[in-house]
């Protein structure tokens, strides 16, 4: 039995002994989906499976990306068949056990959340940001893993809109800049781009890989993935946030700064020219 917000209830009609629930022992992706088309598949899939490694979950010879994307098909297929939005699929430790498991099998989940969002639009409005220092990231490698252990990026967005704030920026312990609550950090200052590197605990996003392949094919732009404290934000011409859902969110405000996004959209652009829908 278990015993949920005062009521007992039979443990075997529910999976909070699960160990996602317990212990925050999975990972996950957020996937943008087009019209039944999943973007960016082969990079999500490559991720989730070295996380997987990195975790010692064992990957299931079914597995396969051909298998794991018809499955998140049948799951959006079953609200509509030009399906439009975003999937979550989440892979958690099988098995009981305490903080040791007795089973490293894996098992999935898959949420499916419908919108009418079909390119990278990004409606470019007042975004305010600020720093989050309550709490570090550690610069580590289980930082850049997508698990579901996200309470910085909880209480960070907590913060955020008790602040009237649109998003933060998190340090890391040597208090660098390292990503945003919900995405990677870009900061752009004559045609140069800058993003933290892997090595500074960032997510190792796949929207923003996408990005620095992309910035390598525009001419008279540069990409380097260089560590930055926050005093150089001050000093830049665009600040971004990225993520896999929006693409590139241009910030207009940090303090009492604030920022174009001339460069946002140039890429923005580029950006959609690469995906049929």
């Amino acid at each position: 039995m278990l015993n949920y917000n005062g009521n007992f209830i039979d443990q075997t009609n529910l999976s909070f002994s699960n160990r996602a629930f317990l212990y925050g022992d999975s990972v996950f992706e957020t996937i943008k989906v087009v019209k039944n088309k999943v973007l960016f598949w082969e990079e999500h899939y490559l991720r989730l499976m070295s996380s997987m490694r990195i975790l010692k979950i064992e990957i299931p010879n079914e597995f396969t990306p051909d298998y794991l994307e018809s499955q998140i098909k049948k799951t959006i297929s079953s609200i509509s068949e030009t399906f439009t939005g975003r999937v979550r699929l989440t892979v958690f430790r099988e098995g009981e056990g305490l903080y040791l498991p007795k089973s490293n099998q894996a098992s999935f989940v898959i949420n499916s959340f419908q919108n009418e969002v079909f390119s990278f639009e990004t409606k470019f409005k007042t975004y305010k940001v600020d720093i989050y220092k309550d709490y570090l990231i550690q610069s580590n490698l289980l930082s850049n893993l997508k698990t579901s252990n996200r309470l910085i990026n909880v209480i960070g967005s907590i913060y955020a809109q008790e602040n009237e704030l649109d998003n933060c920026i998190l340090l890391n312990e040597n208090k660098l800049v390292t990503e945003f609550l919900n995405g990677n950090i870009f900061l752009v200052k004559d045609n140069v781009v800058k993003t933290p590197p892997i090595n500074s605990g960032c997510l190792n996003g796949v929207m923003r890989n996408k990005i620095i392949e992309l910035i390598n094919k525009i001419p008279l732009l540069e990409i380097f993935e260089k560590d930055f404290s926050a005093y150089e934000i001050i000093s830049s011409q665009e600040v971004w946030v990225s993520n896999s859902i929006s693409g590139i969110i241009p910030v207009s405000q940090y303090r009492n700064k604030h920022f174009g996004n001339s460069i946002a959209k140039k890429v923005l652009d580029f950006l959609n020219r690469e995906i049929t829908f």
